[in-house]
């Protein structure tokens, strides 16, 4: 989560904002036609629900200061990319108003914003333009700009012919150089290698000396990192909104819980876990002793019931409290049975951990499926230590492949 200190000043303020949709299209352009007429909207008081409608969003109240993120999270279909754009401007509310103050920045659609027959160079200019920038202004922001998005020997190539990793990283390059007001992020981080949306994090935090940033992921490692506070949203609607970044996190994941020991299985099975030692049934806590700067390693032994488009994890470490102090996050390959994760060197304060991790199905659009969660299958004793924990960081790991 970034350090930085932030001040009053209230960049993005949503109060009571609600949107309708029709599952019917000809009786939604009925409902258009009858809405036009009447004058209605964006109105402060919402309409009762006609039929076949349904709220997209319902009742959202926010503030967002300079120097803040937001984290806006919740599962696909809660009401994440109907609210960002509304704030964007792209689509008008049923009810509630938006006040956002200077230049906003969007990236809420890959490619979006792009003339695909103009080249890279000739975009930076037209998304700059439309941020609000003078050209002499995006001139001094040329170079830095097309260093960040690391495709310089493609900047005069047309950008129908760049790769969505390309796209994404011009357009993010684009909005994080130019440094607007307010930066709006979806999901576009999810396209591209992690050496790339490491870097895309590490500009996030520098943004949020001047910016007020909302940001919008399935990854909860990414969200960590960046966010000051969590937006969690839950079909159209609100179901926790504050600083507390873990606890917005620990509700997400929430969803996933069934019955007493918290743990789902949907075509995923964990089998067995290996410290050290020997294999351990899943049932049993595994206990691992571990000092400061060891490598911790632990192997699994996993049963697939149906096949995987790709495959990923999420592993967290809670301390005494329960409060998540570092997440990993990566993918595997989906043939193996059996592999090991590997975090080099880790840097845990002394006292017991508890792990837990969940298994991942990734759809084309890398949209997560969360297929399997085993909690506090590892009991993690680190008996000598240096440092006293953050209050939340982001493992790297590695994965090895025992098949």
């Amino acid at each position: 989560m970034s350090n930085i200190q932030h001040n009053n000043e209230v960049l993005v303020k949503v109060e009571g904002l609600s949107k309708k949709f029709c599952k019917d299209l000809k009786t939604s352009l009925w409902y258009g036609v009858k809405d036009l007429v009447s004058g209605v909207r964006g109105s402060n008081v919402a309409r009762e629900l006609r039929p076949k409608e349904f709220w997209a969003v319902k009742d959202i109240n926010f503030e967002l200061r300079r120097g803040e993120c937001l984290g806006l999270i919740g599962h696909n279909g809660a009401g994440k990319s109907t609210l960002l754009k509304i704030l964007n401007g792209l689509i008008n509310p049923d009810a509630g108003t938006v006040t956002i103050k200077g230049r906003v920045g969007a990236l809420i659609e890959l490619g979006a914003g792009f003339n695909p027959i103009l080249t890279g160079r000739e975009n930076i200019y037209n998304n700059g333009a439309i941020l609000g920038f003078t050209r002499q202004e995006i001139d001094q922001k040329l170079e830095e700009i097309i260093d960040f998005a690391e495709i310089r020997e493609f900047i005069d190539m047309p950008v129908q012919h760049y790769s969505s990793g390309m796209k994404v990283r011009l357009g993010f390059a684009v909005a994080a150089q130019m440094e607007p007001d307010v930066l709006i992020i979806d999901e576009v981080l999810a396209v591209g290698d992690i050496g790339f949306r490491i870097k895309c994090l590490n500009r996030i935090n520098k943004l949020l000396n001047n910016t007020a940033v909302i940001f919008v992921s399935h990854s909860m490692p990414q969200v960590t990192k960046v966010s000051s506070r969590i937006l969690l949203m839950n079909k159209g609607q609100c179901e926790y909104n504050d600083n507390n970044v873990n606890v917005g996190i620990e509700k997400y994941y929430d969803k996933f819980k069934v019955g007493k020991y918290h743990y789902l299985e949907k075509g995923l099975k964990l089998k067995e876990v290996k410290g050290k030692d020997k294999w351990h049934n899943t049932t049993d806590t595994l206990i691992m002793d571990i000092n400061y700067l060891d490598d911790l390693i632990i192997y699994f032994r996993i049963e697939k019931e149906q096949q995987f488009n790709k495959l990923g994890y999420v592993l967290r470490i809670f301390d005494k409290s329960f409060i998540s102090v570092a997440t990993c996050q990566e993918y595997f390959d989906t043939t193996v049975t059996k592999f090991g994760i590997k975090i080099p060197k880790i840097q845990l304060g002394a006292g017991n951990y508890e792990l837990d991790i969940y298994f991942i199905d990734y759809d084309n659009l890398n949209n997560e499926n969360i297929i399997a969660h085993y909690k506090n299958f590892v009991t993690l004793r680190v008996k000598e230590s240096k440092i006293v924990n953050p209050s939340s960081f982001q493992l790297l790991s590695q994965v090895i492949n025992l098949d």
